[in-house]
């Protein structure tokens, strides 16, 4: 369980100093440090703290302004972060969700925000309904002209909010990711994550090889997984080749079993049909089979 730092000012010209002592101060081993504009989504660094938190982690801000770029998007990371057990805490402010006042405290800047959504809404059908009084036609004019620049416009923005989700959550699905890639192709590791009862955190959907992959090429963008994980996995063996493999030894070694070969093939590196490192008795039993029937493997030599 570890204490995990964010520290942000706007501009280079500015200096994290005052932040990096509070937090040192607070006990923190790991800060990371960043100079961007809070306004802005594309904030890297932040993705990689986000990224690198686990269950039981806290990560700790100076204050509060200095992580979200408004009380949405703070409840939003907030949210995120105990839906993979890991606190916050603000040094600034009164919010730490480890302590009854914290959460207390957070559940005050969750009130005051659903207020802020209720008067957005109403301010906003208010807006709509004058609109259609005075003949206008809602929405935005430059999506219903389907002008090029409004529909990039409205694209970047739901690709900057998958973003947000896909990095906020990568620990649900990043660690099984980089255990098997690029050894196993994308639907293997897609069953891996089904066997452990994983879907997508963020809509309950399940996995597929494309959304897997399309999720950790945003994390490859953002710099958060290593470079060999989008690597193409090795081609699977044609079956041939390893039928003819498997007859050689047993016509080198009589009387070898089942689970010599599967040791045979294994010290030699060879794949499996599937494109996997480890041999079972099974698929090398499959093989020999299909060398008997080919009358590859006499009888006294037949494992």
């Amino acid at each position: 369980m570890a204490l995990v730092a964010y520290a942000r000012v706007s501009t280079e010209e500015q200096s994290t100093g005052s932040q990096l002592l509070a937090l040192k101060q607070a006990g923190c081993s790991i800060i990371f440090e960043e100079h961007a504009s809070g306004g802005d989504r594309d904030r890297p660094v932040l993705a990689k703290a986000l990224a690198s938190l686990s269950k039981g982690d806290t990560l700790v801000v100076a204050r509060i302004d200095r992580l979200a770029r408004s009380l949405f998007h703070l409840l939003e990371v907030i949210d995120g972060l105990g839906q993979r057990g890991i606190a916050f805490k603000s040094l600034g402010d009164p919010i730490d969700t480890t302590s009854p006042q914290g959460r207390f405290a957070l559940q005050v800047l969750g009130a005051a925000a659903e207020l802020e959504r209720a008067l957005i809404r109403e301010r906003s059908i208010a807006g709509l309904k004058a609109a259609v009084a005075k003949g206008k036609e809602p929405g935005n004019p430059g999506l219903r002209r389907r002008d090029p620049a409004a529909l990039e416009k409205a694209h970047q923005g739901r690709e900057s909010a998958r973003d947000d989700l896909v990095i906020a959550h990568a620990q649900d699905y990043l660690p099984t990711v980089e255990a098997l890639r690029p050894t196993a192709p994308w639907d293997q590791v897609v069953r891996a994550l089904k066997g452990q009862g994983r879907s997508r955190p963020w809509d309950g959907r399940p996995w597929t090889p494309n959304s897997l992959v399309r999720s950790v090429r945003r994390l490859a963008a953002a710099g958060l997984v290593r470079q060999d994980v989008l690597s193409p996995a090795p081609k699977r063996v044609d079956s041939n080749d390893l039928v003819l493999m498997v007859a050689g030894l047993a016509r080198a070694e009589p009387g070898i079993t089942l689970d010599g070969i599967a040791r045979r093939l294994q010290g030699m590196g060879q794949r499996t049909p599937r494109g996997g490192l480890r041999w079972s008795r099974s698929s090398v039993k499959h093989l020999l089979d299909r060398a008997k029937e080919q009358g590859l493997v006499r009888e006294a030599e037949k494992a």
